[in-house]
């Protein structure tokens, strides 16, 4: 299987090419040429399959230049008990009939990015050497939270890699930063952006197409790879859990094997949805994907109306991780939904940069309207859900979570549609203590890791053990630049 950019091109390389890579020359994402099929019967083979199996069976059906074995080591490797709290991995929590939770957090650094980012580093030094590539790689990161820890820790002291992640100064919780700022390694450094996620994943991405800089690095013999969603190393993992959360589900019986079910994401960059896009092309059967937003809701307003518009406000919201206004992986989505046409691609992107909107046509719009739901969760909702469900339902869950099933029960409501849903939790509730306490109408009197305790106290939820080493930790990092210096902190960094 061959790789090909969502701008357009002739050129076409392998998965090892795309992983090393990251990022296409020409701006663009790299996306497969054609999407595996997966059967009844190949769905029905992985329901007693644990974990780590059915991770390995949907990241091979990509990945065909490592071999099956290669992939299975890796997949044992990231997918362990040790760096799991849970033997699911991703463990369902059935609410009712119709609803469960995909708890992706179990991991090492309790984010849904683990997922992917415990993965990433195996995938991205397999390549390394498939692709005979000597020099040393630096991992580019923009986060807006959970993914500069998870890419920190699945990074850290790997040979021949060095990683460094730009965080959004004033857009991250306090145990988000703590966890980012007292990270250990010595391949590692972390920056603070003043500005939003935009504008850091925006500096990230000029970084990336600064031909000088590139040339520069290369002959200080290092290149620039990205551990965010827009490496396509990053994105094939997430694609299985949605198949094995549907696998669990048959496991129990809650469905038979055939039935549809919906899956609702709380998402900002659109990484996440978009997996679960990727796994109904394979052929999982998905009835809708309801995208949840908070106030930063460009996404939902797309879905509506087939208009991606960034000149709105931005608003800075309990929820993070969604504090964003430019989705990458939507090219992703624009390039699957335009028949594989790079140069409308290329026209959205660009209409996207200078007039800051784009408004697509309507057969792109039919396809939006057949395979995806949005909805919008307002601060106030997102704290009244985290209080209502764990006062009836003693489950306790985090904000962004939170904007995901109050956007699940606005569109049943709306729709009537009662069809079996999997919403996904992507973080557990101790990343967000302060605002999780606030939901639950309890003053705190702390700040920082000391807030874990205060949470644990009122909820009589453990405090997980990933989260509970905090409080022992010295910050090591605490630059701050401005969007405009990120490529000197680059270069500082590398000594270049």
């Amino acid at each position: 299987m061959l790789y090909q950019s969502t701008r357009g091109s002739s050129e076409k390389i392998t998965a090892a090419a795309a992983i090393t890579q990251g990022l296409s020359e020409n701006g663009g994402l790299f996306v497969p040429e054609s999407f595996p099929k997966l059967s009844k019967q190949a769905i029905s083979n992985l329901v007693s399959k644990p974990y780590k199996d059915r991770a390995a069976y949907i990241i091979s059906q990509f990945l065909d230049d490592f071999s099956p074995e290669e992939i299975a080591s890796y997949s044992a490797e990231a997918y362990s008990e040790p760096g799991f709290d849970s033997p699911a991995i991703a463990p369902l929590h059935k609410l009712d009939s119709t609803t469960h939770f995909l708890e992706l957090w179990h991991g090492p650094t309790c984010a849904f990015k683990d997922m992917a980012l415990q993965m990433l580093p195996r995938l991205l030094t397999a390549s390394l050497r498939k692709t005979n590539e000597n020099r040393e790689v630096c991992v580019l990161v923009a986060t807006s939270g959970d993914t500069g820890k998870a890419a920190l820790e699945g990074f850290r002291d790997i040979p021949g890699t060095r990683i460094m992640v730009f965080y959004p100064s004033e857009g991250v919780s306090d145990v988000q930063k703590l966890q980012m700022t007292t990270q250990n390694g010595g391949n590692v450094n972390v920056v603070a952006v003043k500005g939003n996620f935009d504008d850091a994943q925006t500096g990230v991405k000029v970084i990336f197409s600064d031909e000088k800089l590139r040339n520069e690095l290369n002959e200080a013999g290092f290149f620039l790879s990205s551990a965010n969603s827009i490496n396509w190393g990053r994105l094939v993992p997430q694609i299985a859990y949605y198949v094995s959360a549907y696998c669990d589900l048959a496991a129990t019986g809650d469905i038979e094997i055939g039935d549809k079910i919906n899956f609702c994401v709380p998402t900002g960059n659109f990484g996440n949805i978009l997996a679960g896009y990727y796994s109904e092309r394979m052929g999982l059967p998905i009835g809708k994907l309801v995208c949840a937003s908070n106030r930063n809701d460009v996404l939902t307003q797309f879905i509506n109306t087939g208009v991606y518009d960034k000149n709105r406000q931005f608003f800075t919201t309990t929820s993070p991780s969604m504090d964003i206004l430019v989705s990458s992986n939507l090219e992703r989505f624009l390039f699957e939904i335009s028949g594989n046409n790079g140069r409308v691609v290329t026209e959205y992107m660009s209409a996207l940069s200078v007039d800051g909107k784009y408004n697509v046509s309507k057969p792109m719009k039919d396809e939006i309207d057949r395979i995806l739901a949005g909805g919008m969760c307002t601060e106030e909702e997102t704290m009244q859900t985290i209080k209502e469900v764990f006062i009836k339902e003693n489950y306790l869950m985090d904000t962004h979570t939170a904007v995901a099933y109050k956007v699940l029960n606005s569109y049943r409501a709306k729709s009537g549609d009662s069809t079996p849903t999997v919403v996904v939790s992507t973080a557990s509730a101790f990343k967000f203590c302060d605002s999780v306490l606030d939901a639950l109408g309890k003053v705190h009197k702390h700040d920082g890791a000391e807030l874990l305790d205060e949470l644990s106290s009122v909820t009589g939820n453990p405090v997980p053990l990933p989260l509970s080493n905090l409080k022992d930790r010295t910050p090591r990092f605490s630059e701050v630049v401005a969007v405009e210096n990120m490529k000197s902190a680059v270069q500082r960094f590398l000594e270049t």
